[in-house]
């Protein structure tokens, strides 16, 4: 059975690629909004998570409200597959036109200097086309990381994918993930992490709308140890076609304490930027999942949630983990949008 689910769903998301990029614009975007409406109207697991998740954000939100938030965070999670399925065909112009970012000035400088920069998002609207941007807009190459996917094929086929878009894939094994980064920063390039997620034991623990959650110490780590420069990074749609975005102020090394203590005041200068674009855009944040420590109801003898271990495939897959070298990466289950 576990098997066929592989296959089943290394099909669709194959389908998808293939598929979703030969429709004209409007009619993926449509395809997205109907797909959306229907696993919001289906009440799945996901999207009560989801609604869980937002009633925290907003906690004065009544039930009405967090459903529209939550239809409106379906189709917002969908608008990302729809256009990153259709993100292979776009031209540079196209891209340039999809997409507005705020304070871009701070990546640029940041990389003029030659130190390098970790830039760290959560799951907000597309890093995706965030990150195409990059590469073709600002001709800056960048490397990201991979948790391995099964079946492998999947995991192939996001790994091509993203290749395809000029982005370096690292896959997460340990510390040689990290390593890789390091290097990469040292010589003056970029790294992109989606961090706003990380239920290893060793995750470190961060105050996020009001209660505790865990978030990956990589992004710090990576700072304190190369020099680079750490700069968290928000995103959002609105009511036109153009993405928008924010980077916000970098995130400086405090001049004391331990290497643990720096990262937990690193980590929740980065969770504090996070909670301020999530709080502004919450239709935007594709968390389907638990992620705060309160919501483990039920944990493995390592610790770690044995409901939430199987995270959401559609959102993960986006991102990267933000982990230190040899810290462990949650397993991989089967897991769906509605």
């Amino acid at each position: 059975m576990s098997d066929l689910k592989d296959r089943l769903s290394d099909g669709l998301y194959g389908l998808g690629w293939a598929t979703v990029k030969k429709l004209p614009e409007p009619v993926a975007a449509g395809l997205g909004r109907r797909i959306a409406d229907l696993a919001w109207k289906r009440r799945g697991t996901s999207v009560l998570r989801l609604e869980s998740n937002l009633a925290r954000v907003v906690p004065d939100a009544t039930p009405e409200r967090l459903a529209e938030l939550s239809r409106a965070g379906m189709r917002s999670y969908m608008r990302y597959w729809m256009e990153s399925f259709r993100l292979p065909t776009w031209s540079r112009e196209r891209v340039e036109r999809g997409i507005d970012i705020k304070d871009i000035h701070y990546l640029k400088e940041g990389l003029a200097s030659g130190r390098g920069v970790v830039l760290a998002l959560p799951h907000l609207a597309n890093w995706d086309l965030a990150g195409v941007w990059v590469t073709r807009s600002l001709g800056v190459p960048f490397t990201t990381v991979a948790e391995r996917l099964k079946p492998e094929s999947l995991y192939d086929r996001f790994v091509a994918y993203r290749e395809s878009l000029g982005m370096e894939v690292v896959p997460h094994t340990g510390g040689s993930a990290f390593g890789r980064l390091a290097r990469r920063l040292r010589a003056g390039g970029l790294v992109c992490l989606v961090a706003d997620r990380d239920l290893s034991a060793s995750g470190t623990e961060v105050t996020f709308f009001g209660d505790t959650a865990r978030m990956p110490a990589g992004p710090a780590i990576l700072a304190q140890q190369t020099g680079a420069l750490l700069l968290p990074v928000t995103l959002w749609y609105d009511d036109t076609p153009v993405m928008k975005g924010r980077v916000h102020p970098p995130v400086d090394v405090p001049g004391t304490g331990t290497r643990a203590e720096k990262t937990a005041v690193m980590t929740q200068a980065l969770a504090d930027a996070f909670a301020e674009g999530i709080a502004d855009h919450p239709e935007d944040w594709h968390m389907l999942q638990r992620l705060w420590l309160a919501d483990l109801e039920e944990r493995d003898p390592e610790g770690r949630d044995s409901d939430a271990v199987s995270e959401d495939r559609g959102a993960d897959e986006r991102g990267a983990a933000g982990r230190a070298p040899g810290e462990r990466a949650p397993e991989r289950r089967e897991g769906g949008a509605a």
